[in-house]
């Protein structure tokens, strides 16, 4: 399915924004209109649905995806399982920085057409504000985004009610502007920001591109030519407005130029050729990049240049246990908040913990455990679900639904019924009942080792 990309950055924000003020965005959210997931919760309430155990368990998994998102580094792919009578929802949360463009991609398999709410939302500064949300799309199809100022953000997938499937979700990065010297890329930059000028009576804003002279110069975004003059510092110049986000280029020591004051220039366009005309005389051929925004000055071209390796990681996990339970191999492994051993641990997990497999990336599975928490562990640390040690019940026993008390009792395990213990957690036991379900059992040997079952033994022999 091809990506539609939306954008949602108005002029009002922009001009707020610009002086990086918390307040101002909050003042823009309260006449920005309703996203299409708050206007789906809001018709729920409209047509008094939002009170049934169904709403109700689709609202908490919504606020749980935010408050509680998976913390992960981009480029990054997930290949995920939304079961449609199970209400749920999940969250990813990762830095962005001024200069990026995030690339947002939902492909969802469904056997019935369903919407899929795409959000994405800015984390507030102050710790207990709710997160903001700047861009969102209704359809499967993505979003493009390009922050105005460095921040936390979070994407958050969640279907409609009785819907769900498969989907693969791919976060990628761009620059959000051209590379400006035609042929080239981040390697011909030589001098950076905050490099010292002048025997450090000033320090450079910009970037130095090298490259051969005569060398095309070309326009980094879509905009107006303010200026193209000479001066005795930049020499042979061109000032490029980008009036969409409020900003400027400046593009100097050119050779030559072949644009005038109020030309209207495209992505592309040759504004000029590099040289070393002006104070750079004595250099070789460059190209002095600056960006500048209105009302604060010049910024780090770096991160507007920067290649960030949009080639997404491959998957490499088993895709047949989506949706499935797997059991944790032993004792020690550790429930990480991210897939990578870099992530914070979550959680330490005991030997025979089952998990339900969410979703994978990379080498690594997308779990939940027994009492709902959500995180990532290693593929090669799980193993099938297969039968540890054999028990029979010696009396009538309560089967239920989860491995807590008060959980709901799904049925009742006659006396001397054979079952097949098949993992352990907080003080129950996971069993196959003889009707094939998984229930929970209160454990008959807590804190006693488990052993595999006969026919296990011979094959791990």
């Amino acid at each position: 399915m091809i990506g539609r990309r939306i954008t949602l950055v108005g002029g009002i924000a922009l001009a707020l924004a610009s002086a990086g003020c918390e307040k101002a965005e909050q003042y823009v959210d309260q006449r920005r209109p309703a996203t299409p997931h708050e206007a789906y919760l809001a018709g729920l309430h409209e047509a008094g649905l939002a009170g049934t155990a169904l709403s109700r368990a689709w609202i908490m998994e919504a606020g749980k995806a935010v408050r509680s998102p998976q913390r992960v580094d981009l480029p990054f792919r997930e290949e995920g399982y939304i079961a449609p009578e199970q209400p749920d929802a999940v969250g990813y949360r990762f830095p962005l920085q001024r200069g990026q463009t995030l690339e947002v991609r939902l492909d969802v398999d469904s056997e019935t057409p369903a919407r899929v709410f795409l959000d994405l939302l800015r984390v507030a500064e102050k710790v207990g504000d709710p997160p903001r949300p700047v861009a969102a799309d209704t359809t499967p199809d993505g979003l493009v985004y390009e922050p105005y100022r460095d921040g936390e953000f979070l994407v958050r997938v969640q279907p409609e009610l009785l819907a769900g499937g498969r989907f693969t979700l791919d976060l990628t990065l761009e620059p959000a502007l051209t590379f400006p010297v035609a042929g080239m890329n981040g390697r011909a930059i030589q001098s950076v920001w905050g490099d010292p000028r002048d025997g450090g009576r000033r320090s450079h804003e910009g970037v130095d591109i090298f490259a051969p002279r005569g060398t095309p110069v070309v326009a980094s975004v879509e905009g107006r030519v303010s200026r193209a003059n000479v001066t005795g510092l930049g020499g042979k110049v061109v000032w490029l407005r980008d009036d969409s986000r409020r900003r400027s280029l400046y593009y100097a020591h050119l050779d030559s130029q072949t644009v005038f004051r109020g030309d209207r220039v495209q992505v592309g366009d040759t504004l000029g050729f590099v040289g070393n005309t002006g104070n750079a005389r004595t250099t070789p051929p460059h190209l002095h990049y600056g960006v500048y925004y209105r009302g604060q000055g010049a910024v780090d071209p770096a991160p507007f240049l920067k290649s960030y390796g949009a080639d997404v990681l491959e998957v490499r996990v088993d895709r047949q246990l989506y949706g499935q339970w797997v059991r944790i191999r032993s004792g020690g492994i550790r429930l990480r908040t991210g897939p990578s051993r870099q992530s914070t641990v979550a959680a330490e997990l005991a030997g025979y913990t089952p998990a339900r497999v969410l979703g994978g990336a990379r080498d690594w599975y997308r779990v939940a455990l027994p009492d709902g928490s959500q995180g990532y562990v290693a593929a090669r640390l799980t193993e099938e679900l297969s039968a540890l040690e054999p028990w029979v019940a010696g009396s009538a026993i309560p089967a239920q639904m989860a491995p807590r008390r008060g959980a709901p009792q799904v049925e009742v395990l006659a006396a001397g019924a054979e079952v097949a213990v098949t993992g352990r957690f907080d003080g129950f036991v996971q069993v196959r009942s003889p009707s094939g379900r998984l229930v929970w059992l209160l454990d008959p040997n807590p804190g006693q080792p488990m052993a595999l079952a006969d026919s296990e033994q011979q094959q791990q022999q």
